[in-house]
């Protein structure tokens, strides 16, 4: 018993030795940029003048949270977060229980979903440009074609966040799809046999066995969807450049403006940490969530 236990604690020993170099490479990728933007949201760091020698403390946050324009960009981008992933997730498990139930051509299906979703943003966003001018794309002529008038998709303050977030679920549904998909593979048959001997409807077997066991999957998948979603820079970038105005000025659009168009590094790195802070809340509160249905 002592030598099993003492080939245990070496096995688990050269393990952790095996997996060092790799684990603190990771960690300094990860943690260095972090904590670089951390400092230097304390400081006055401009590009004009990139030093650490003004500390400011929290001016920078205190500025951010003051400016309009970030105020305006973070309801902008949870009204975004909040509209693509509800119709991502919605779209994303109806398509996802219609696959569940079909067994030929399957591996068909599945290649044609996951098209959208190998597409590099910045391609998609190139695509949907030129599909979506105002006067050369092939989306206006088509509406022109049955008798409606061409659309200013992107020129429209009123369009325009709905057209990136309808670019948006074209690209992303698939993530959604795909999650589902795998969750409702692997959900157990027994329950919806003995659903099925008792006479339970189809209806009664969705909402009473299928969302129950799904729901550690639905939450896990909404919140990985959410990060990615908040996140979204590559589409307003291309598409937009968070215009007209600030129609599409989404929060990663404006730190990036403020960081490289204002010149502004620290008060840019005191809005990326207030992002990464709701971000963390949101984290923690699914997943205490999430732990509470197991």
């Amino acid at each position: 018993m002592n030598q099993s236990k003492t080939m245990e604690a070496a096995d688990r020993r050269f393990g952790w030795f095996m997996s060092a170099p790799s684990l603190a490479l990771l960690l300094a990728v990860i943690l260095f940029p972090v904590f670089w933007a951390l400092f230097t949201s304390v400081h006055d760091y401009t590009l004009i003048a990139p030093n650490f020698d003004t500390f400011t403390g929290a001016e920078n946050y205190i500025s951010a949270i003051q400016d309009p324009a970030f105020r305006h960009s973070l309801g902008l981008t949870a009204f975004f977060v909040a509209a693509v992933v509800l119709f991502e997730f919605l779209l994303g498990f109806i398509v996802a229980l219609m696959l569940n139930s079909v067994e030929r051509f399957k591996p068909i299906y599945y290649g044609i979903l996951l098209c959208p979703l190998l597409m590099n943003p910045v391609i998609v966003g190139l695509i949907w440009r030129m599909f979506l001018h105002p006067s050369l794309g092939i989306v206006n002529y088509l509406l022109t074609v049955v008798g409606f008038e061409p659309v200013n998709w992107l020129g429209s303050t009123q369009m325009a966040i709905w057209t990136i977030i309808m670019v948006d679920i074209w690209h992303q549904v698939s993530f959604m799809i795909v999650l589902l998909l795998a969750g409702l593979s692997a959900m157990p048959k027994e329950p919806y046999e003995a659903a099925r001997v008792d006479g339970a409807r189809v209806y009664q077997s969705f909402f009473y066995i299928t969302l129950p066991l799904m729901m550690p999957v639905i939450i896990v998948t909404l919140l990985i969807r959410m990060i990615f979603a908040v996140k979204t820079y590559d589409l307003i970038y291309i598409m937009t450049r968070g215009g007209p105005g600030v129609a599409t000025d989404l929060v990663s659009y404006s730190i990036y403006r403020t960081a490289f168009v204002s010149l502004n590094v620290g008060e840019a790195s005191a809005m990326s940490a207030i992002l990464l802070g709701f971000i963390l809340l949101l984290t923690v509160y699914l997943y205490r969530y999430m732990r509470s249905l197991t």
